[in-house]
């Protein structure tokens, strides 16, 4: 077993000995692309969705110097008649390669990372190959290994991106190192049966183009048929939570959100994992690495950055552009390429037919809030001191404050000229947009005899009251009012047993000059005689 050729099956092992969610059927993806023009893929999405366990489950598959048969006859790969033939005919039949870049990273030292992988690399084949012929360059010395052999290699990368993200000084020679391996006149087939990388960003861009432009890429943009493999899917998540006994409904509030074509609902596996084996819901996207710092990319200067993460925070989408992000973490032209990164980090889940981002779920909205009060733009801190004192305003009942910091935050953000009650909601909340620290808020919540447009619900440490509100175009804030009590909305919330204040809100387009254009009422509820 090396550490570079043929690492065995260990790995894969201790991950079949701890709860484990069967994503084999990955494996079938691969094998079709075994010796087609198709054979390079890489697979990228954000940190702690899993890429370490695909790679550990492909070198454990393909490795020859190992038997992982008992590893998977019992997972779906192993046991399903449609998938059989492939597999049986790929298993443990090939060398593998396997590169962990943020292994290589800590260990090249001040060697070079291309140098550092020749010299590993080459000295394991030597010592597993005695009669093996080096060649004067790397890629003379795999063609020997392949001929003396017969037998093509199987490439796994994991943290393909490793030095694009923390060395980024270094990018160039990286990238031409890889370009010798994969787009070397015909070398590539050669040598390789099929290549695996997987990573954060996708490929690195040269000017327009990817630097490797013969792989096929499947990212969180656009997954493909790589979309159920790039989390937990709903169903998974709902078989863990019925055999370990959680609450499904707060697993999907707090790590659910993110959504695939084909798939539906995805959710962060390694938060899901530590909610049941701690049987907690909570935060645990923690900070890995400064160069993921979400404070340091919210805080750059791109005009409507600030306004636009604000409009996140309460809830909002925003439309991005994805296409002309160039795939690293120091070239940033505009708001797009900082909201792209996001996405691709997981901070932002994207929808691809409608080209719209929005924070997935409770958990990375935590994170958001507090990042963005350690944010030091002057119109950042702003925003956070006016939504705090809108929020303050809400809570003592100060209708004609709130009214104002509306039409204030209307006045604000040009292109939010918005003429129904769906465009009101999404200025409600980005008005609201600091409201984490207190509650948890909730769209088009099922009450009484209708929905309730906004729900804010205090979290067990606050103690705030609950927000009803209900929102009204060209009509009257009493009129909203009258509408909450009438289909009894407040009663969805009826267990929560604190204090209930109804919140209407009213834009009227025409009203006359020198009238308010937003008005607001505000009053406490009582369940008596509203049952």
């Amino acid at each position: 077993m090396g550490m570079y050729l043929n690492p065995g099956n260990s790995g894969f092992t201790g991950i079949r000995n701890d709860i484990y969610v069967d994503k084999s059927g990955l494996i079938r993806l691969i094998n079709d692309t075994i010796e087609t023009p198709r054979r390079l893929t890489c697979v990228s999405r954000p940190r702690r969705f899993g890429k370490s366990f695909a790679a550990k489950m492909l070198c454990a598959y393909y490795d020859k110097t190992c038997d992982s048969s008992a590893l998977f006859k019992d997972l779906r790969i192993g046991s399903d008649a449609g998938m059989s033939e492939s597999y049986r005919e790929h298993l443990n039949q090939y060398d593998v390669i396997y590169l962990d870049m943020t292994t290589v990273l800590g260990n090249a030292a001040s060697q070079s990372i291309p140098a550092f992988i020749k010299s590993g690399v080459t000295k394991e084949l030597l010592s597993a190959y005695p009669d093996l012929k080096e060649g004067n360059v790397f890629v003379e010395t795999l063609l020997s290994a392949v001929e003396l052999t017969g037998n093509k290699f199987i490439m796994i990368i994991d943290e393909w991106d490793a030095p694009i993200r923390e060395t980024p000084d270094n990018q160039k020679v990286y990238l031409e190192f890889l370009r010798t391996l994969f787009k070397g006149s015909g070398t590539t087939d050669r040598i390789f049966a099929a290549v695996y990388m997987t990573g954060i960003l996708p490929i690195k861009k040269d000017g327009s183009q990817s630097a490797i432009s013969d792989f096929k890429e499947f990212t969180v943009v656009k997954p493909r048929r790589f979309g159920g493999y790039a989390g937990f899917t709903e169903e998974e998540v709902e078989g863990l939570c019925k055999e370990y006994r959680r609450d499904f409904a707060m697993m999907k509030q707090w790590y659910d959100g993110y959504s695939f074509r084909g798939v539906g609902s995805v959710y962060n596996p390694n938060s899901v994992m530590e909610a049941i084996r701690n049987d907690d819901f909570d935060s645990y996207w923690t900070q890995t690495s400064s160069a993921e710092s979400l404070m340091g990319y919210i805080s750059l200067d791109f005009d409507g950055l600030a306004g636009t993460v604000a409009e996140l925070i309460g809830g909002g989408e925003v439309k991005v552009d994805t296409k002309k992000f160039a795939n690293d973490l120091v070239t940033f032209r505009n708001r797009d390429d900082v909201l792209t990164l996001l996405i691709h980090l997981g901070y932002l889940a994207y929808d691809e037919a409608t080209e719209r981002a929005r924070i997935p779920n409770e958990e990375i909205r935590m994170e958001f809030v507090r990042s963005v009060r350690d944010v030091k733009r002057d119109d950042t801190i702003r925003r956070v001191r006016e939504s705090e004192q809108l929020i303050f305003d809400t809570v003592h009942g100060n209708a004609e404050a709130v009214a104002k910091q509306i039409e204030k935050i209307h006045g604000e953000e040009a292109a939010l000229h918005y003429n129904s009650e769906q465009s009101l909601r999404s200025v409600i909340k980005r008005a609201y947009f600091s409201y984490g620290d207190e509650f948890v808020m909730f769209e088009e919540l099922p009450a009484g005899d209708g929905y309730a447009d906004i729900v804010y619900l205090p979290k067990k440490a606050s103690l705030m009251p609950a927000l009803v509100i209900e929102l009204k175009w060209n009509q009257t804030a009493e009129g909203a009012i009258r509408q909450i009590k009438e289909r009894r909305y407040p009663k969805a919330i009826q267990e929560y047993g604190g204090e209930i204040l109804l919140v209407g809100v009213n834009y009227s387009k025409d009203a006359p000059v020198g009238k308010r254009r937003h008005t607001c009422v505000i009053e406490k509820f009582d369940f008596k005689g509203c049952q």
